[in-house]
């Protein structure tokens, strides 16, 4: 039994069943034991591999469209350029290479990421320390004046809480302990009489406040002081009900239960639902779209193919491979699962990959 497990089956003997987000959030972000507090997950060696560490064509073109998304907002002399969940740094140094060729975007952006573990933090500095970034444990502390923020693979790993329904209604969804004094899901004894929400018996209705609380955040701020913000994840374009929380270890699925803090939680994004919050905010909204169909809009196999003209014929096959897995279809496939949502400050014309706009070519 891991440290972590140890505790939270002391803490359900003391207290009772606990919700799946506090679980989440222990799992996740124990200040010792936590998932990401003490390891880097990303890559072959990890748990899981993000797009921009399968490829720099991905940050390149999150970076041109944060650079037009700039000039759309009139070029402030001064604006924070805001990740969230910034892994390595891989995605945000992309960003940064690919727009130097634009003039004055560098000089008047000030890099802030929000970060809690400090071993990814490690990453990021090694990465990006000569932006000399600043690092943030929430958003809030990042938003200042206009923004650009950028959010891959962000919302997945925040904490929600489940309801199940019951023919005495909905219940929550908890942990507790089985007969065997394992951790095991149960159900809440009384009735969440909150929820006026139609469903047949056994659905699953997932409630992610935090993450549609930041969303709201980051879109009244938006609204107010100017900017623009891309979140690209995993999830449905509409909403509905299911159980969507899964863990990841060595690349492979894996029991959420089996092992707190040595496995990746994560859950599904309602892109719908998120959009809602968007608009009630005051911000604009655009899309969401595919990845697939936001990064052919942006000019990928243009990158492609200029990256390839430079490349031997090994490099040719990494770039064509890599091209391949970004936007790849079907309901694994990484350009079809992820999905692209925008918002910005509604004076703001159209933005790039959700109107057919693509961007001018690197060379």
């Amino acid at each position: 039994m891991t440290t972590l497990k140890a505790e939270i089956v002391e803490l359900i003997r003391q207290e009772g069943p606990i919700g799946i987000s506090r679980y989440m959030a222990l799992a996740l972000g124990h200040p010792r034991h936590g998932y990401y507090m003490a390891r880097d997950p990303l890559g072959a060696d990890g748990d899981f591999t993000t797009a921009p560490e399968i490829s720099q064509m991905f940050g390149e073109l999150l970076g041109l469209w944060a650079a037009h998304a700039w000039q759309a907002m009139g070029a402030p002399r001064r604006f924070s350029l805001i990740e969230l969940g910034p892994g390595r740094g891989t995605l945000m140094a992309d960003m940064l290479r690919a727009t130097r060729i634009v003039p004055g975007f560098h000089a008047a952006l000030w890099v802030h990421l929000v970060e809690t573990s400090p071993v990814l933090r490690g990453r990021q500095a090694a990465a990006l320390g000569s932006f000399e970034p600043v690092w943030h444990d929430s958003i809030a502390g990042a938003l200042d004046g206009p923004a650009i923020v950028v959010a891959n693979e962000f919302l997945d790993a925040l904490p929600l809480d489940q309801f199940v329904m019951t023919p005495e209604g909905w219940r929550e969804r908890l942990v507790g302990l089985g007969d065997d004094g394992e951790l095991a899901f149960g159900l809440a004894a009384a009735s969440e009489e909150t929820l006026r929400i139609a469903a047949p018996a056994g659905s699953v209705f997932e409630q992610p406040g935090i993450a549609l609380d930041i969303v709201t955040e980051v879109a009244g701020h938006l609204a107010a002081e100017g900017g623009a913000a891309l979140f690209i994840d995993y999830g449905s374009v509409r909403s509905g009900f299911g159980d969507t929380l899964q863990a990841m270890k060595r690349h492979e699925f894996v029991s959420p239960l089996t092992e707190p803090g040595e496995a990746d939680l994560t859950v599904h994004v309602d892109f719908e639902r998120v959009g809602q919050a968007v608009l009630r905010a005051g911000a604009a909204l655009h899309g969401p779209a595919t990845q697939r169909d936001f990064l052919l809009a942006l000019g990928l196999p243009q990158r492609a193919q200029a990256l390839s003209l430079k490349a031997d014929a090994t490099q040719r096959t990494k770039i064509s491979t890599a091209f391949d897995r970004l936007i790849a279809q079907g309901e694994t496939g990484m350009g079809d699962l992820f999905k692209v949502l925008a918002l910005s400050q509604r004076s703001l014309p159209p933005l790039p990959g959700f109107d057919l706009h693509r961007l001018p070519d690197q060379g």
